[in-house]
Order: structure tokens, then sequence, then C-alpha cells
């Protein structure tokens, strides 16, 4: 086997060739022998003449294993914060003497901006680092610094880790996110994260985007065609509207899918605890990303071979939703979709394992409500199964790269007054009880109860509740002095 390769790519943040790392030419070198398969193998390096004795040295040469950890601290030590590993700052420069990076500094100094290689100067490279560190992370309201030493994470901090994303993430997340944030605003704003610096512009790739752009709906008043964030913004569009891609477009494409959930999950999080009710957006970004349809689709667009022509005689028929296509006699569904028995069976499949979930709900001890006093309301959720199934919580997703588990988030929000009370995600196997806690200011409620899938179109449910009065809660202030008049 024969492989010739280069050894520059194109940096379309830098307009210009770029080297590859030597650890990446090491890498793909080793590509040219298939194990089991190959008896012999060759790789070609195309450069010029007067770099063949660097590369020479480097590939007869055992490279030396540097350490990145000093890039990418801010997470890891947030992520130790939270699991309360690191409790201070003192903890913190202990986890970093148990680290390669650690080892590395006294043997290669200059490559960590060291001065000497003493106890003092590693100490205090050490505690500089750990101190602007940690700064960085208060900063950004990830963690909260205690009388200059102990550390605690807060609601940023623990959804950064939770989703093990980047704190610059969560932070865009918390500045962006407001309460009438909408689709376009949305899809801007996840596409703004951090995680996809790293997709590829590749030369000339600004003419296929150019192209892309014309024909996807949502268009910004700023276009960079050379931003991996522009195009993350088109991909994801490229992809609610299934537009088939370039081999190197469609494996970006698979990149950028693989991180959004996760991403929007986080959304949903930073949305739901400053009470934002369009939290609910962030759900439906999810579905139309699990399943390649926008918003605006019909549901029925996610069944397989549904194409224009079946959805129109849908229309007519007044066939709206998946639940009606289970209802359907034999032949009329067979004179609606006009499928051969393989397509019927894919259809099949897709149909039986699209969820129908019973709700039940209770709120306890509803009379004599006070504001600020806990809320307790029990949810059941009953699902019909497949007992002989083993994904039967995998979506049915073809667009999808990978397996979907699928979730569930149920909120209590009211919708008049924009104002999201109570959230929890959750799986249901079969059957599920659960609890949802939450409190309410005083005054009058008409809440709704929302069941919304983070993996399907038109399986939402949404339910009234009864109307909540809450009393004016008892000012605490009041109660403090009158409990310290009786002991006096």
């Amino acid at each position: 086997m024969v492989i010739i390769m280069g050894v520059q790519h194109y940096e379309g943040r830098e307009h210009r060739y770029v080297d590859y790392a030597i650890a990446d030419v090491l890498q793909m070198m080793g590509k040219a022998c298939r194990p089991t398969e190959d008896q012999s193998s060759r790789c070609v390096l195309m450069c010029q003449q007067t770099r063949k004795d660097f590369f020479k040295k480097f590939l007869n040469e055992a490279l030396p294993v540097e350490s990145m950890l000093p890039n990418n601290l801010w997470d890891h030590f947030n992520a130790e914060i939270v699991a309360k590993t690191i409790e201070n700052k003192q903890d913190a420069v202990d986890w970093c003497t148990w680290t390669w990076f650690y080892r590395r500094m006294t043997q290669n100094p200059g490559f960590y901006n060291l001065q000497g290689t003493t106890h003092r100067h590693l100490s205090d490279h050490l505690s500089e680092l750990v101190e602007t560190t940690l700064a960085d992370l208060a900063d950004k309201k990830c963690i909260t610094i205690e009388d200059e030493m102990d550390l605690a994470a807060i609601n940023l901090g623990m959804i950064c880790s939770f989703y093990y994303i980047s704190y610059l993430t969560v932070e865009t997340f918390s500045l962006s996110l407001k309460e009438r944030t909408k689709l376009k605003g949305l899809l801007e704003i996840v596409s703004s994260a951090a995680e996809f610096e790293s997709i590829p512009i590749r030369h000339h790739e600004d003419l296929l985007l150019r192209r892309i752009y014309e024909r996807v709906p949502v268009k910004l008043e700023v276009v960079d065609y050379n931003s991996p964030h522009f195009k993350t913004f088109l991909l994801l569009q490229a992809h609610f509207s299934r537009m088939t891609l370039p081999p190197d477009l469609a494996i970006d494409q698979g990149v950028v899918l693989g991180k959004v959930i996760n991403l929007l999950s986080a959304c949903v999080d930073v949305m739901s605890s400053n009470s934002y009710l369009n939290a609910l957006g962030a759900m439906d970004l999810s579905q139309m990303c699990v399943q390649a349809v926008w918003d605006s689709d019909s549901p029925l667009k996610q069944v397989p071979y549904f194409d224009r022509d079946v959805l129109d005689r849908c229309k007519a028929a007044n066939v709206d939703s998946v639940y009606d296509i289970m209802e359907l006699e034999d032949d009329q569904r067979n004179d609606l979709l006009r499928m051969n028995d393989k397509q019927m069976a894919r259809v099949a499949k897709f149909v039986n394992s699209y969820p129908n979930i019973e709700v039940e709900h209770e709120i306890e001890d509803g009379d004599d409500l006070t504001a600020g006093d806990p809320i307790t309301m029990t949810v059941r959720l009953a699902r019909d199964v497949d007992e002989d199934d083993e994904d039967d919580q995998t979506a049915d997703a073809p667009y999808y790269p990978g397996k979907k588990m699928v979730n569930w988030w149920l909120v209590v929000g009211d919708a008049t007054k924009r104002a999201l009370y109570g959230i929890k995600k959750v799986t249901v196997k079969q059957q599920l009880t659960t609890k949802l806690q939450f409190t309410l200011p005083q005054g009058e409620h008409k809440l709704k109860l929302y069941l919304i899938c983070d993996s399907y179109m038109g399986a939402d449910q949404d339910f009234d509740l009864e109307t909540l009065k809450v009393a004016e809660g008892e000012d605490s202030d009041e109660d403090d002095s009158s409990d310290d008049a009786m002991e006096e």
C-alpha cells in the first residue's frame, strides 16, 4: 500500500497554509499500513527540498510528549471544584503537582515559559497560574472565591461540568440568551459556542458556503465565510433542510451534530435558571437537530419515505400526525402511502417506535399556598413499549449521526407571563413516577404542565393546571424580631 501526502493544510481563518503538527504527520503515516492486510507499505511526503532534513530528523527520532494542560486548565479546575476534589487554592496547587504537566516543567522549562527550574521558580509559576485561572473562572460566574482562599461551584460552573462544555461557551449562553430569544437568535448563539472553533475552513470552500447560504431561510446581518461559527450556522440549517452536501462538508456537519445536543441542553438549563419559558424553543431546536426538520414542517416528514407527494396526500386526507397514521385502516393507509412492502415495513418500524405517553399529574396540598413555600407536583408517566425491542429508548433518527437516547423535559410554566417555575429532565422506559418542586410568587397563577421530547416532533403534550392562588408570605425580618422579643 502506498500513501502520498503533503505536510501542510489550509487554515481558513488565517488565509494561509500551515504545517501539520509533527505528531499528526506521524499518525497519518501510520495509516499507510493496515494490520493483517498489507505485507509492506510506503508513505511519500511531499515537501520542499530545504525541509527534507527537518522531517527526516523528527521521523527517525522519538518525539517528546508535552502537556497541553495549561491551555485547558480552566475547564479541568471547574470540573474538580464541582466534584469537590478541589475546595481551596492550595488544593488546586496540590492537584497540579500530580499531573504530567508538573513532571515536564522541569524537563523542558522553555516550553512552559519558566525562567528557571528551582523549587522557587516552579512554586511561583504554579501559584500564578492557579491564581489567574481561578480568577478567570470567578469572573465568568462559574465559581466563587470566599476569603480569598475557599472555592465553591455555582450554577454556571455546574452546567459547564455536567455537559462537559467550555466555560467560555456557558458564559456566552448566560450573556446572550434573553427572555424573548427566538429560533434565529438560538441558532446564532449555539453556533457561536467555543466547541465549534475547531471546525475547519478549507481553501475555496467559501464558494460552496455561498451557494448554501442562498438556499437557507435564516439570514444574518454580518456574513463571514471564513468563520467556523458561521459555517456551523449554515451546516445546521442545511441539516434541517436535508440538503445533499459534498463529502467534506458532510463530515463537518456530522461533527457539529455530535456536539450540538449537549449545547442545547445547556441552553435549556441556563434559560430555566433565569425562569425563561422560551427554554421551550431550545427544546424544539433539539428535536429539529435529531430529526432534520424545521419547526414549520409537518411532523410526518420525520417518517421514512414520506416525500412531498405523500405529505400532500396526507394533508388532503386530514392526516396531520404520526398518531393519525396509527389509526388508519389498512386500505386507507395503502392508498395514502402507495409504497412497496419493504418501504411499508420501514414506516411501520418508525411508527411503532414513536412514543405515546399517558400523563397523570397532581399537586399536593394545593390549598393555602403562600409565596416562597415549596409546591410539590407528582407526575406519573406510562408508555407503551415493545418488550422484545432492546433499542426501545433509542430515537429512530436516520439523519442523525450515531445513537440518541430519547429524553423528556417536564416543565411547569405560565404562558401569559412567559415564566418558567419548575423543570426536570427524565427518561421513560415503561412507567415513571416523579416529583416536581417549585415556588410561586404572590397572586393568581394559571399554570401549564408541558411534556417535551428532545428527539421527536409532534410527541409533545401540555396540560392546563387548576388555578392556584398564592397568598403573601410572612416577612422573615418581622418573624425574627418577634422571636427575639419572645425570648426576652
